[in-house]
């Protein structure tokens, strides 16, 4: 009810132009309602930030959609730009320069002051799923000689300037990590012991070539919410905070759905995205699945003789393909899952593979089952498929526990393959699994088929 009042009190100062009312109003709204208001009326989302006091307007600015931003980016004054990106943490600065175009990028590099202009481009400067891009310099630091008055004296001078000042960092003189301290350690302790008094060297690192997957797993195994960044020789280069890795797990989760779905990772929203663009992001995966699939016409000509002489096989195949394409899905969407959140690692991979074949031969056995019960009900009623019902039954019934195990075990298994030869897993998504289980499913059911049916109707 309450945003509801906000936009009506929005709408009646943006109709009389009441730019002080205006400014009082924003800068008394919560963060997330402004970006509310954003979302709400995003015509006005330039007037919105730029009526805002400098501080505010960045916390909104970087929890705002990709194509939020570049839209106040394109209509704000260069003057406030400039201001918006100096306020910025150096980390939501580069997340929002590294997804804009290179002419773009320079063109607002030049807005930032010396020292900003420094940072960002230090961490533009590496790999871009690395570390690096997600650290930011603005943590708190203190000598491990210090005290703990000079510590608090420290960070009532330097601490609002700072991304968190939850923990503080440990250096020595050389500018090289030590340690980590809680601020409430800090707050407890005596005013005149001593910093090296106070470590208990019971602290975690990330290197900043490090992938950001690895920070990922790490604020998961650790209850922080703060990581010190390092570098080869152990100096610290800056800190990772538990905001940024959440929103890089929930990017990542995106994309592995998308690639999951048969499609490239889609870099923009998708209604934003332009049709020509979201054509290429598509249209490779599918070129692949049919000629894929093609295969799948070849395995059939090679039965060409078989199907002549028993049509009633024909009858079964997309059941049998389908059945296996399915298990084969399951199993993969499984596997990739249980990977990305750090359940399941290569070195696993023998006892998933025999879990997959206890799951493949249960599952087979029930769909080969009810495979079996179809084929003599049917029969039964409707005389389809001549005196030959069992073994037409066991036929397909043992056909679906072969094509089911193999589905299984080869969806469960292509991921981890992927992943020990450095790909993305998420790249054996469900479609191409289901393919390559379409090809050699025809080759277990034609294969038992001509086991129970050899001399017979074959």
């Amino acid at each position: 009810m309450e945003i509801e009042n906000a936009k009506e009190q929005f709408l009646d100062l943006i109709g009389r132009e009441d730019v002080l009312q205006m400014r009082e109003f924003l800068n008394d709204q919560n963060i997330s309602d402004v970006a509310e208001l954003i979302n709400e009326f995003p015509e006005f989302s330039s007037q919105i930030i730029g009526n805002m006091s400098i501080h505010r307007a960045s916390s909104v600015f970087k929890i705002l959609d990709l194509q939020d931003q570049k839209a106040i980016i394109q209509e704000l004054p260069p003057f406030k730009t400039a201001e918006l990106l100096n306020e910025l943490p150096a980390d939501d600065r580069t997340a929002f320069l590294e997804e804009l175009p290179s002419e773009v990028v320079k063109e607002l590099i030049k807005l930032l002051d010396p020292d900003e202009r420094r940072v960002t481009l230090a961490l533009l400067g590496y790999p871009e799923s690395s570390v690096g891009r997600l650290m930011t310099p603005d943590y708190i630091a203190v000598g491990v000689d210090w005290t703990v008055q000079e510590v608090l004296d420290h960070i009532r001078e330097v601490g609002k300037d700072s991304e968190t000042i939850d923990v503080i960092y440990v250096v020595n003189d050389r500018g090289e990590f030590v340690d980590d301290i809680r601020i409430r350690e800090i707050i407890l302790a005596n005013p005149q012991k001593m910093v090296e008094e106070i470590i208990d060297n019971r602290y975690i690192t990330l290197n900043v070539n490090d992938d950001q997957e690895v920070a990922n797993q790490t604020f998961k195994m650790n209850n922080r919410v703060a990581l010190p960044v390092i570098d080869d020789k152990n100096i610290l280069l800056g800190i990772v905070t538990i905001d940024d890795v959440l929103w890089v797990a929930n990017e990542e989760f995106s994309e592995d759905i998308q690639k999951i779905g048969g499609t490239e990772a889609l870099d923009e929203p998708y209604l934003e995205m332009p049709i020509i663009k979201l054509f290429k992001k598509r249209v490779v995966w599918l070129i692949v699945l049919f000629l894929g699939e093609m295969l799948t016409a070849t395995a059939m000509g090679y039965f060409e003789d078989e199907i002549a002489k028993a049509v009633v096989l024909a009858l079964f195949v997309p059941l049998i393909i389908s059945s296996g394409g399915n298990s084969g899905s399951q199993a993969s969407t499984l596997i990739i899952q249980a990977m990305a959140v750090g359940e399941i690692t290569i070195s696993e991979w023998w006892r998933v593979l025999r879990r997959e074949i206890v799951s493949g031969l249960l599952l087979g056995a029930v769909l080969g089952i009810i495979g079996f019960i179809r084929v003599a009900l049917w029969n039964s009623v409707f005389h389809t498929y001549g005196n030959h019902t069992v073994l037409i039954g066991c036929t397909v019934g043992f056909s679906l526990i072969g094509v089911v195990l193999w589905g299984t075990v080869s969806g469960s298994m292509l991921p981890i393959i992927l992943k020990k030869l450095g790909a993305d897993p998420a790249t054996s998504s469900a479609p191409f699994v289901a393919t390559l289980v379409d090809v050699t499913g025809l080759v277990i059911y034609f294969s038992v088929a001509y086991v129970f049916l050899s001399g017979i109707l074959l």
